[in-house]
């Protein structure tokens, strides 16, 4: 017999009655009933029961046992009086009657509990994550994570990508967020960074003639976090294609994503490959107010601004006299209840840092509230019917610069179809957001920039370059996107050395400067560069959607927490003198007050 186990605690049946076995795992639960005593046993595969008698030399033992301790037990299978038949367990139609327990490990008094479901403090959490582990949700997350990356790396390769690793130590580059420095020790003065993404490689890969890459990839951005985003570290199913159009990426990845999705749905429905929306950016943000559109929520935010033109309620029409904008969200069934909704949501408004929200609340065909009653009865009705609304529905209204309007729109058409419970989550909506700006304007630097990622094409190449106004200019960029969260981001690169100079020039950036911060990607384009493209999927939200979790420390073996400290290492640590004499290196310390 094996000197710990014959079978692990989820391997047991009816088929094994009589059979003398032995098992190996950790106390997960006890209950005394008098002179018996039942015991759950676990290992990483399942439970099963163990039943120690007064007849036994195995009962002392257990009774003494904490919860959590390592234990072996010899004994015997048997089946289960039918009323004492578990049907929610694996292993429910039978128990072993223990007749040897050895004891491995024995554990100390718990500092949080492992048995059951409860909330308990993060900080404890994080600094026992060898205990929270344990616990079956998180337990049964990691290994959905595992078996999902083992999934998209299975389906990448049928679609005839190879994947290759590439460098940890690398130079800094511009993907919108502060590197992780790595002072080098050969090189006093001098430092690598750990790499955002791995952008600039993967594009010198296909220069290099590897047509389609892929890798699980660990990117590291020194940033503040967030529930969908873990500080310090993330990994990403990154790829690129040569001799591709955004066309050919699309129809590329979306059956790898939908059958990733449909995989690990549990049969919830599953926007079908083929058939994600491709909805523009500018669409995006009137429609839905946000460039990750939730499209689980029925409501669509319309432009109301030429309803208000002249009109009598005094406010609206100032705004809009200035510049502004009016957006209209609809409240489906609001107008049947109280006001006190629609108060509650403009407070919740103010609460949001905005002036509030404007609305008109009908009830059995009646428009109510300050706006209806100042617009006009005729300008009102007028307004209901441009919007579709019913005779017992509601509409907000959110007011202001198209920017900050566009915003507070989207903000309430979520808070709205929450509270109004209109929002299907028992389903998966992918879509794709394409034709994203390709400049912005700074107001604080009062100059372009970037909007997005510096290496895509932009639409109409140079000559949309040198001939037309940079904030008109699109992108062949595109985000997907699930349930109101981005799960990846990419585009069409811009491979043309003269192209990339003229784009970095529009934002300051002199032919010079893109030589010495992007010498390699230069270089590589004046040697031969295919037209290419890709995008990078983010594995940890994609794992945290269909592990249904509402944070990303739930699908995280060993994440930080929200200070970006690793409680459970004691990272980050001072270094010694001697580590930082040898890296040349000297601390200043912030400055007090």
């Amino acid at each position: 017999m094996h000197a710990y186990r014959t079978h692990t605690c989820a391997q047991l049946s009816a088929g094994d009655v009589g059979q003398t076995v032995r098992l190996s795992g950790w106390v997960h639960r006890k209950r005394d009933h008098g002179g018996v005593l039942f015991v759950d046993l676990r290992d990483h595969y399942g439970l099963v029961q163990i039943v120690a008698d007064s007849d036994s030399d195995a009962l002392k033992v257990l009774e003494g046992v904490r919860a959590e301790s390592v234990v072996t037990i010899d004994g015997v299978v048997e089946a289960r009086a039918p009323e004492a038949v578990n049907p929610n367990l694996a292993t429910g139609a039978i128990e072993v009657r223990a007749k040897v327990v050895t004891i491995l490990s024995a554990a100390a008094e718990l500092p949080m509990p492992v048995a059951g479901e409860q909330e308990y403090p993060e900080d404890v959490r994080l600094r026992y994550r060898f205990l929270d582990l344990r616990r079956e949700t998180l337990h049964a997350n990691i290994v959905t994570r595992t078996k999902i990356i083992r999934d998209m790396r299975r389906r990448m390769e049928d679609e005839g990508f190879t994947e290759y690793s590439t460098p940890i130590l690398t130079a800094s580059s511009p993907e919108g967020a502060r590197d992780f420095l790595v002072p080098s020790r050969i090189h006093p003065g001098k430092f690598y960074a750990l790499p955002q993404a791995p952008q600039q490689y993967k594009q010198l890969l296909m220069v290099a003639g590897f047509d389609r890459y892929f890798q699980i990839a660990p990117c590291f951005r020194d940033e503040d976090p967030r529930a969908d985003r873990l500080p310090g570290e993330f990994y990403q199913l990154d790829l690129e294609m040569s001799f591709v159009t955004q066309e050919d990426v699309w129809n590329t990845m979306e059956p790898v994503i939908a059958g990733v999705f449909e995989t690990f749905a549990e049969d919830k429905p599953v926007t079908p490959a083929g058939s994600f929306p491709r909805i523009p950016y500018s669409e995006a943000m009137l429609k839905y107010g946000s460039d990750k559109p939730d499209l689980r929520n029925p409501i669509e935010i319309t432009d109301v601004t030429e309803h208000f033109h002249g009109s009598g309620f005094g406010i609206f029409a100032s705004l809009v006299e200035g510049g502004s904008v009016i957006r209209a969200i609809p409240a489906p069934g609001a107008g049947a209840g109280s006001r006190k909704f629609f108060d509650e949501m403009n407070n919740w408004a103010r609460g949001e840092g905005y002036s509030g929200l404007g609305y008109i609340n009908i009830k059995d065909g009646v428009p109510g509230g300050p706006i209806a009653k100042n617009h006009g009865e005729e300008a009102t009705a007028k307004l209901i019917a441009a919007l579709g609304l019913g005779p017992n529905d509601g509409v907000f209204f959110a007011a202001g610069k198209e920017s900050v309007a566009a915003k507070l729109a989207g903000l309430a058409r979520t808070r709205a179809a929450e509270q109004l419970d209109l929002i299907d989550k028992d389903r998966f909506a992918l879509c794709w957001i394409v034709d994203f700006p390709f400049y912005e304007w700074d107001e604080d630097e009062k100059k372009v920039e970037f909007a997005h990622n510096p290496f895509s094409m932009p639409q109409g190449g140079m000559e949309a370059l040198e001939t037309r106004d940079p904030l008109s200019l699109k992108a062949y960029q595109y985000d997907m996107v699930c349930n109101g969260f981005e799960i990846a981001s990419g585009s069409i690169r811009n491979q043309s050395p003269e192209t990339m100079v003229k784009a970095f020039e529009l934002v300051g950036l002199s032919k010079a400067d893109v030589e010495e911060r992007f010498g390699g990607l230069y270089r590589a384009f004046q040697y031969g560069a295919p037209p290419h493209g890709g995008m990078a999927a983010g594995v940890d939200r994609i794992v945290m959607l269909l592990c249904g979790a509402q944070n990303l420390r739930e699908i995280t073996l060993f994440p930080m927490n929200q200070k970006a400290e690793d409680l459970l290492m004691g990272a980050p640590s001072p270094a010694m003198i001697k580590q930082l004499r040898e890296l040349h290196v000297r601390v200043v310390e912030p400055q007090k007050g």
